[in-house]
């Protein structure tokens, strides 16, 4: 037997309450169990109980043996003075406070259906994908995707612990912190690292005194980068090379090393010359460009401020110096699909929550719920299991779920997971 289990029992009731007695013989009504703890203390607050004809409020203590009590020294700590309720799995002793009262004890044994128990047992030593995923197609659609509501919730909390902690360190300068998300998600998984250091390097401030110019942009942002430390032969690359190294001096740059960068096993078309071209694209174009999200009224002006291609020497280039057949390279759907997901809708959730505006977390939800689901092989593996998403708002929410509950095997704090486990739990 183990503890969370008995936890999972006691706040969903799902044990045999008929006529239940304390180790001492008196009856118990369960008026309120109370609410979970997660800090340190009584595992459930503020539980309501009737033992005999007196009712008690205060708190309940689980645990697998009664001895457990003493083995976790509660007996010495003042905290647990006010449990109303010890609820364990085996009455193996019994308990006294400090005044000589025997602590009610309740025990569990003998009320605990076996099919439930049997079905947690079966979900923790699954070797499936996912616990439940044999059994996952019975879940109701309305569970389902409450649940999901919950957890794209939970998702976007989780993400912002990050940009929070970002934008304390940028003294609350929205536009800073967003030019280094935005910068971390244009490197992509390979080259987000160096991405978000070049923008940590390089403030968005300082591009935003050569707004007029994307030469001079494409130069602080390539040289910060640590790619034009070289030499170098095409007049372009020679030209931003002379550029930088006048803005170097102007607004003392040190650039990042250029080894950073990770070109193979990339696709031409993301290289981070390419992705670092269309980066100062979207810059040149759009001066505070969070502030033009924020006022954006529709999913389709915010695409508009991501339409954005290369400048006309990376149409005919992937790298400095090596000239390949001309090519519009545009930041295609996907990717911006890509942004709107990780950064855009995070960071507008977020914005609406600091500044208590409901509308712009609604406005997050709905520009997830516009965008197409996104693939990947977590995705896909839903899909097998007869879970189709069918936005990204869906598949935000199914990525939680896969990575903070079924891998880790946290069936007992899912809405799916307990829903199976309850089901027909006193048939």
């Amino acid at each position: 037997m183990q503890e969370e289990f008995l936890h999972y029992l006691w706040k969903f009731r799902l044990f045999d309450e008929k006529n239940i007695l304390t180790q001492s013989g008196e009856p118990i009504e369960i008026l309120k169990c109370g609410e979970p703890n997660s800090d340190s203390g009584p595992d459930f607050f503020n539980a309501k109980i009737k033992i005999g004809k007196t009712i008690w409020a205060g708190n309940a203590e689980i645990h697998v043996n009664a001895s457990d009590w003493e083995t976790h020294k509660h007996h010495y700590d003042k905290a647990y003075d006010n449990v109303i309720l010890h609820v364990v799995y085996e009455a193996d002793k019994e308990l006294k406070r400090k005044n000589g009262e025997i602590i009610p004890t309740l025990e569990l044994k003998d009320r605990i259906p076996k099919n439930i128990y049997q079905k947690y047992l079966s979900f923790k030593s699954s070797r499936d994908w996912i616990p439940c995923g044999k059994q996952i197609k019975d879940v109701d659609s309305f569970t389902l995707n409450h649940w999901l509501d919950r957890l794209l919730a939970e998702r976007l909390e989780r993400k912002s612990i990050s940009i929070l902690e970002s934008l304390k360190q940028n003294k609350n300068n929205w536009e800073e912190t967003f030019y280094r998300q935005l910068a971390r998600n244009f490197g992509l998984k390979i080259n987000a690292e160096p991405f978000e250091l070049l923008a940590k390097t390089l403030p968005v401030s300082v591009l935003g005194k050569h707004k007029n110019s994307l030469l001079q942009i494409e130069s602080l942002l390539f040289g910060t980068a640590g790619l034009l430390e070289k030499d170098l032969k095409d007049d372009y690359a020679v030209g931003i090379q002379k550029e930088f190294q006048f803005l170097k001096q102007k607004f003392k740059l040190k650039p990042i090393d250029a080894s950073l960068w990770k070109f193979m096993r990339l696709h031409p078309p993301n290289f981070p010359t390419i992705r670092i071209s269309q980066f100062a694209n979207i810059i040149y174009k759009s001066s505070h460009l969070f502030s033009k999200i924020i006022e954006a009224k529709n999913e389709k002006a915010i695409r508009d401020l991501f339409f954005c291609e290369t400048s006309e020497y990376w149409q005919i280039h992937y790298r400095f110096d090596k000239s390949s057949p001309k090519r519009k390279k545009i930041l295609g759907n996907d990717a911006v699909n890509n942004i709107i997901i990780n950064t855009i809708a995070p960071f507008i959730f977020i914005y609406g929550k600091e500044k208590g505006q409901e509308n712009y977390v609604e406005r997050a939800l709905e520009l997830l719920e516009k965008i197409p689901p996104e693939k990947n092989s977590i995705i896909s593996k839903w899909k097998e299991t007869g879970v189709n998403a069918k936005n990204a708002y869906e598949t935000q929410a199914l990525l939680q779920l896969k990575n903070e509950y079924c891998s880790k095997k946290q069936c007992l704090e899912c809405s799916v997971g307990a829903k199976l486990l309850s089901a027909n739990s006193f048939n």
